[in-house]
């Protein structure tokens, strides 16, 4: 049997080897790092450390106790999760596009319901606001949707239209001084907690307008979804609107039609082709890890064929899929980044994640399905990232759609 100094000796030269992980300690095939700025590394840092603070410590118990800590919204807030890239003067963060990314990575890296509860509030609550909203609506909204003050959810998806928005029943009725509203929303993250909810629904003539529904507007309940097998460490509800009175001055002005749920949609997508390579990566970490530490047949389980198969297997895709990502980093900096695109890099990066996280399962082997290692919490959650803000299908048909000039969705 090989003594532990041979086992150590084998994985000290894994990390000499080019590409496993760079200096900083980042899995980084290619040297991706050359491609990003001091600021970028330094943001990178910061929301790693506290991660592995605030978030890696707690998680596994969190999700086996499906338990949200709404403790981390202010904590999130206080780092710079919440609108990275809504400028200073509301609150944000005033950074660019690869930034916004590296931060949904890091936080994916700990639990894809974190980085659920982050992106939704910046994607799918701060930017409608900013991009949407009045000035005013902005002022009052956003400090304290940054600072985590407050806590937002997005309204699109209802119990019988999910790929299907523009189908939508949820309708807001014109009453002369203010609007009523009418309809339900489902599996919405954040909605049991949230503040304030941004809410799509159709006007009189039949056109989609944007609504800002705030808490404790009569008619107006968020209850909770229990029993999920996934997103455990996340909020998830329902949004039920009955008779409810909204001010005229609630209304986003500055869009009309599916453009702007579609858009905000965009946004967060974008932050999931990020985020979902951060679960890729903590699994294909920890399967390496393991690898090198589990002995059979008299030797580390990574000297043998098939699992370095696996792992070779695992490091391809994460590389292809972090150039891809920063490709559409700097699209989006530049204001070039089209939906189709940011569809592909959605599903590619949850498709890889997905295979990555079951591979490295089975690299754990029994002790894959515990909560001593990260893996089958990362699984779980990427079965809801799969489906939401756009299915796996869905997204195909997108880029099909894209290169032939045909929509089969319809």
């Amino acid at each position: 049997m090989s003594s532990q100094a041979d086992v150590l000796s084998t994985k000290a030269q894994v990390q000499r080897n080019k590409g496993s992980l760079n200096a900083a300690g980042f899995t980084d095939y290619y040297d991706i790092d050359d491609l990003l700025t001091e600021e970028h590394k330094l943001i990178r840092q910061s929301i790693r450390d506290f991660v592995k603070k605030e978030i890696s410590p707690n998680v596994e118990k969190w999700a086996q106790d499906a338990y949200f800590p709404s403790d981390i919204v202010r904590k999130f807030g206080d780092v710079g999760a919440f609108g990275p890239t809504i400028p200073t003067e509301y609150g944000g963060g005033g950074l660019d596009y690869i930034s916004y990314g590296l931060i949904m990575q890091e936080i994916e890296r700990g639990d894809s319901g974190m980085r659920s509860t982050a992106s939704v509030q910046g994607s799918l609550v701060m930017y409608p606001i900013y991009q949407y909203g009045s000035e005013e609506q902005r002022r009052k909204y956003l400090p304290k949707l940054a600072s985590g003050e407050w806590l937002g959810c997005f309204g699109l998806t209802e119990p019988d239209h999910g790929s299907n928005p523009g189908g939508m029943m949820t309708t807001i009725k014109d009453q002369g001084d203010y609007y009523l509203l009418n309809g339900a929303k489902l599996w919405i993250s954040n909605s049991p907690q949230s503040q304030v909810a941004v809410v799509w629904a159709k006007d009189d003539n039949g056109r989609i307008r944007g609504v800002i529904v705030e808490q404790g507007m009569e008619g107006f309940t968020a209850p909770e979804i229990h029993n999920k097998w996934s997103l455990r460490a996340s909020i998830t509800g329902e949004l039920v609107f009955d008779n409810v009175k909204i001010p005229k001055e609630n209304i986003l002005p500055n869009i009309d039609g599916l453009k702007g749920p579609l858009s905000c949609l965009d946004s967060a997508r974008y932050g999931i082709a990020w985020g979902a390579l951060g679960a890729a990566i903590d699994c294909y970490e920890s399967a390496l890890k393991y690898s090198l530490q589990r002995e059979q047949f008299g030797k580390p389980i990574a000297g043998f064929q098939l699992q370095q198969k696996k792992l070779a297997e695992m490091i391809t895709e994460i590389t292809k899929a972090q150039l891809m990502v920063w490709r559409l980093g700097m699209l989006k900096n530049e204001g070039k980044a089209t939906s189709a695109q940011i569809s592909m890099a959605k599903r590619n990066s949850v498709e890889i994640a997905l295979h990555i996280a079951r591979e490295a399962r089975q690299i754990h082997g029994g002790m894959g399905i515990t909560g001593e290692y990260p893996i089958m919490r990362h699984m779980m959650n990427l079965e809801s990232v799969v489906t939401y803000e756009g299915t796996h299908d869905i997204h195909l048909l997108i880029t099909g759609a894209d290169i032939t000039g045909i929509q089969a969705f319809k």
